[in-house]
């Protein structure tokens, strides 16, 4: 899913809605994530829901599995480009948005250019919904998260920053991914990684397989993250409570 939030004062962000919806309905199937005093609303095509028991992650997690965009107001600190009026400060603002005029075209392709939004329950969607799925027994599903301690006496690992190579890194993924997938009995591969600073404790890293059996499945998983790990050029910063350091530079 491919995500943009909107984070304005002094312009209502209803407006800035209005401007985008009909434009990314065109696309594809759009959800609208909004906060509340009591929780979050979601709006999609035919239905509305709302409720103050899950998160946001749990909220975006739902919305990601079956929707090509979305778009989140009034959670400035989510981990998204944003469009905002300056009043506001707004996680990775990209776009600016003047006594309420949007320069829509700039806003899609700001929509269309940012890392998708994946989850493990996206990803595991999207391979139930491939046309493979047929001749497929087993999924299996690997997931890397910031780990705060390897050690008891080590530094606590607040948070792990990740830089990519642009464009050289979805090559590698994609070859990795077409490799993996010409062996007999893997059907499907999806590889995901996230960029940007990420919490110790969340997830970073994602590989879901879709094969006739566990074997197949197992050792694409296995195989897949080995690869991924020693050939895409991503690079990580580790912040922990003692100092900041970027890790390729201590080997």
């Amino acid at each position: 899913m491919q995500a943009l939030g909107i984070a304005t004062a002094s312009t209502d962000p209803e407006s800035v809605v209005e401007r985008l919806a009909p434009r990314l309905r065109e696309r594809g199937r759009l959800a609208i994530v909004r906060a509340t005093a009591d929780g979050f609303t979601v709006t999609a095509d035919g239905w509305e829901a709302t409720g103050a028991a899950l998160t946001y992650e749990d909220v975006m997690d739902r919305v990601a599995r079956d929707h090509d965009y979305g778009l989140v107001v009034g959670v400035p600190d989510a981990r998204l480009p944003h469009v905002t009026d300056g009043e506001v400060d707004a996680h990775d603002p990209v776009l600016r948005v003047e006594s309420g005029d949007l320069d829509v075209d700039a806003a899609i392709d700001a929509i269309e250019a940012a890392d998708p939004y994946e989850t493990l329950g996206s990803l595991v969607a999207a391979v139930k919904g491939s046309s493979r799925r047929d001749y497929a027994g087993a999924i299996a599903t690997f997931t890397g998260r910031v780990r705060a301690k390897e050690d008891e006496d080590d530094d606590y690992t607040t948070s792990l920053t990740f830089e990519k190579y642009e464009g050289v890194a979805e090559e590698r993924l994609s070859e990795i991914a077409a490799d993996l997938e010409s062996r007999d009995g893997v059907e499907e591969v999806l590889l995901h990684h996230r960029v940007g600073r990420i919490e110790a404790g969340e997830d970073i890293v994602f590989v879901v397989v879709l094969a006739g059996h566990r074997t197949e499945a197992f050792r694409a998983v296995e195989d897949g993250i080995n690869r991924l790990k020693d050939v895409v050029p991503i690079f990580k910063k580790e912040i922990t409570t003692d100092e900041t350091f970027w890790v390729h530079e201590r080997h």
